[in-house]
């Protein structure tokens, strides 16, 4: 295990103690983890601590990120939240395996509470910039297992396509529920799926890099769905926690 953090004595070894203890949720070998926690120096920053952890359960990725008011609290929190996931994991594993009963997608329930999200930094939109761009291949599948992914790898939003209609789509989380956005809205012809979502009706505008980063600062948005007129492909812009953007993009 892989340990970094903020220069307090004993939070490193407390968040591998933590960490390490729920290794037994795992039904495989946890191969590696990394875990990371820090703090914004910013005062005026709400809650200050930031927990992550990225695992490799035996070559399938888990990943949880949590916040607090404190180091320790949170690691409490993500000692919770990875509990929550690779018991999660289990049991989709031996649902796969036919030995769990018919409720389906994957032990969903309506009362699952999602992560709790660090709020980003309130950066001055002219200094925002992407700073990081992710290229690659889309998960082509339905509906349930793009939320499978979602609550496995702890995401507020994930971009994939969509196995029925063929088109790049995000699922994401809202007060309400799940909300599923398409480059051309189709629901009529979306994969057979158990997940209660609703769908926007609304097409992804047709945008270049630039003009997304200059909507996202303009309406504040967490993350902003479209569809990037070089590329010709559903593209997604997001505020990273430092307050400054993160692009992600399908490979060729």
């Amino acid at each position: 295990m892989q340990v970094t953090d903020e220069p307090i004595i004993g939070i490193a070894d407390y968040a591998e103690e933590r960490v390490r203890s729920v290794f037994r949720f795992a039904h495989e070998p946890v191969l590696y983890a990394r875990v990371r926690v820090s703090r914004h120096r910013d005062p005026a920053a709400s809650p200050r601590a930031v927990a992550q952890a990225s695992l490799d359960v035996n070559g399938r990725p888990v990943r949880a990120q949590v916040r607090a008011a404190t180091s320790e609290e949170a690691i409490d929190r993500l000692h919770d939240r990875l509990q929550h996931v690779l018991e999660r994991v289990a049991r989709h594993w031996e649902a796969r395996r036919g030995r769990m009963g018919s409720r389906q997608p994957h032990e969903w329930r309506h009362g699952d509470q999602p992560a709790r999200r660090p709020p980003y930094f309130p950066r001055p939109v002219e200094e925002s910039q992407v700073i990081r761009h992710k290229t690659f291949a889309l998960a082509r599948c339905g509906v349930d297992d793009a939320e499978f992914d979602m609550d496995v790898m702890d995401y507020d939003f994930h971009l994939f396509t969509e196995v029925g209609t063929g088109q790049d789509s995000v699922l994401y989380r809202t007060p309400s529920g799940f909300r599923l956005a398409q480059v051309e809205p189709d629901p009529g012809h979306l994969a057979e799926h158990a997940l209660p979502v609703t769908v926007s009706e609304q097409r992804a505008p047709v945008l270049s890099t630039a003009e997304a980063v200059e909507r996202m600062g303009a309406m504040d948005l967490p993350f902003l769905f479209y569809l990037d007129g070089e590329r010709g492909r559903g593209a997604l812009l997001y505020r990273r926690y430092d307050g400054h953007y993160g692009l992600i993009t399908p490979s060729a």
